[in-house]
């Protein structure tokens, strides 16, 4: 979890100015950890740093020294805990969740005005409550994704029924939510049956950066970026990518990423013969290699059910590459998708993940279309409608 401390002027009526803190509160962050909810915090506080604010993030000690407090960009950071891994086999680790939680209570000792916290692990809006019930602040909660009872329940079995009730009783500890999509605010309402106002305020792009980067020399077909998770259904695109291999016997695919999919993807690719059609990377270090090949790929495919947003999709399409994704209903990535303009929503199944690859290889997309669509999640605009909210 992560607190930024940030000075932000408010004008008064009376013309007097009062410097406003904020933290921002996150067990991860980037670039140690890469993720949707991560880039967001990244991108915000650095902006915020830059405009002249004091940004201080609090969180897990992910640079690994005795030292607990660094600047990166302008932003202070501050591990309030040990680095305890975020994953115990291929779930999130319920010890991570628990320890971290308990030393968010050493936010009684920081002055704030607001806490922005990631809801995300659940468990540490509890301990933040207090803190701000005791110290009379407001606490704001940015809300990514809402996993609800069935899903809870797929993934820890009978422990699923515990994790729906924690998640439904954190949603109802912040004084104001923001969701990072309409998807998620919706979510919200129906899932977890919130009444209060949520703002809506989405993810963004460097659209700036992106249209600097040149392409890489290193060209491909098909290009996956993200988190090795098995929602992210990586293996039905190797197996898409092995139906389309007799009629593209050169076809590359490079998937970018880490997690705990990654041993049995790499089987799956060897058990069809694909080594030399499929390349992995491990996360890459700069975001310019990452973009640099997407614009050197044709197609996009993000074959995930659950995305309480998809920032990935954003940056393929302002690299001019459509966006194929799922039309699963706990996906908000496909709302993102403007039917072959910048991309299509299918079904979950390799034969047509093929077939719409197959589409975007033997058709060009405009890609002056594909950044258009892209044009209003400028996080230089996002980091301006957050502020707004800070400020009401």
């Amino acid at each position: 979890m992560l607190i930024i401390r940030t000075s932000v002027i408010i004008p008064s009526h009376s013309m007097n100015y009062k410097a406003l803190t904020i933290a921002y509160v996150s067990d991860a962050i980037y670039p140690y950890n890469k993720g949707g909810k991560e880039k967001r915090i990244y991108e915000l506080s650095t902006r915020l740093a830059k405009q002249g604010y004091q940004v201080n993030i609090y969180t897990m000690n992910w640079w690994n020294n005795k030292h607990e407090r660094k600047i990166e960009n302008k932003v202070h950071l501050h591990g309030i805990s040990k680095l305890y891994p975020l994953y115990s086999g291929e779930r999130r680790s319920i010890r991570q969740a628990i320890l971290f939680a308990l030393s968010c209570f050493k936010l009684l000792r920081e002055d704030f005005d607001i806490i922005d916290v990631d809801h995300m692990p659940h468990l540490v809006l509890f301990p933040l409550k207090i803190v701000t019930v005791l110290k009379r602040k407001k606490l704001l909660v940015t809300w990514n994704e809402v996993w609800g009872k069935a899903y809870w329940q797929q993934y820890l079995g009978k422990l699923g029924t515990i994790a729906y009730l924690i998640e439904y009783l954190s949603a109802r500890m912040p004084d104001e939510i923001i969701a990072v999509s309409e998807h998620t605010k919706t979510k919200l309402i129906k899932d977890l049956r919130l009444k209060q106002t949520i703002t809506v305020v989405p993810n963004g792009i460097d659209m700036s950066l992106i249209k600097s980067v040149k392409p890489a020399k290193q060209k491909s077909d098909v290009i996956f970026a993200g988190r090795l998770l098995s929602h992210k259904n990586v293996h039905i695109l190797i197996s898409a990518i092995h139906l389309l291999k007799p009629n593209y016997p050169n076809i590359k695919c490079v998937i970018i990423g880490k997690g705990p999919e990654e041993y049995a993807l790499k089987q799956l690719t060897k058990n069809l013969k694909l080594e030399w059609n499929i390349i992995f990377y491990d996360f890459l270090k700069k975001d310019n290699d990452l973009y640099a090949l997407m614009k050197a790929s044709r197609v996009f495919a993000f074959p995930s059910t659950r995305e309480g947003f998809g920032i990935v999709a954003l940056e393929a399409n302002a690299a001019g590459v459509p966006v194929v994704t799922t039309n699963h209903a706990d996906n908000a990535t496909k709302d993102l998708i403007k039917k072959r303009r910048n991309g299509d929503t299918i079904q979950l199944n390799k034969k047509k993940l093929a077939e719409t690859i197959q589409y975007y290889l033997s058709n060009k997309t405009k890609t002056k279309d594909l950044i258009q669509l892209t044009s209003n999640y400028d996080w230089n605009y996002i980091t301006k409608r957050v502020e707004e909210v800070y400020l009401r």
